[in-house]
């Protein structure tokens, strides 16, 4: 089994993946840190020495690398989906799960985050909010692209289960 969740920075891909992994016995791969590992440099780095297309290319590499993975949940970066044929790839060879959290929840949980995040550096809160309004509605058509769909800001492992057991049934 192989499940991935996508969804924009913030929404919980993370935390959400660890749990859920735990509670069905799988690994959990966390594809930014997988792609760190594999290159030896921090995202940041790559996005500031070889700029943002090539850090797509060889997050299409590990995504095609973790693709053949066996008994995981995988949390891709906010940007995986929406490049290539990244979603199709999910959802040929695994459950694509989009964690759908609304723009002021992802702003207010950026705004607080300690985590280097080379898109949104410098922003005041006002410009964060409108930016991830402006970055959702662009990326939404590829995130609804995923098996699930799954809205809220108080998303839980749980419901991401029992959503995939009730529809695998």
């Amino acid at each position: 089994m192989r499940i991935y969740l996508i969804g924009y920075m913030a929404c919980g891909k993370t935390t959400l993946g660890k749990e859920l992994a735990h509670n069905l016995g799988l690994s959990f791969l966390d594809l930014d840190k997988y792609l760190e590992k594999k290159y030896f440099k921090t995202i940041p780095q790559i996005f500031e020495e070889e700029g943002e297309a090539a850090f797509r290319q060889k997050e299409q590499a590990c995504l095609q690398e973790v693709s053949e993975f066996e008994d995981l949940v995988v949390a891709t970066g906010g940007g995986a989906p929406c490049f290539f044929d990244n979603v199709q790839v999910m959802n040929r060879t695994g459950i694509c799960v989009f964690l759908d959290v609304d723009a002021e929840e992802l702003a207010d949980r950026l705004q607080k985050s300690k985590i280097d995040r080379p898109l949104i550096k410098g922003k005041s809160p006002e410009e964060l909010t409108s930016f991830v309004e402006g970055m959702l509605e662009k990326r939404r058509p590829y995130y609804e692209q995923a098996s699930y769909v799954i809205s809220g800001s108080n998303i839980t492992a749980s419901a991401i289960l029992s959503r995939i057991e009730f529809e695998h049934e």
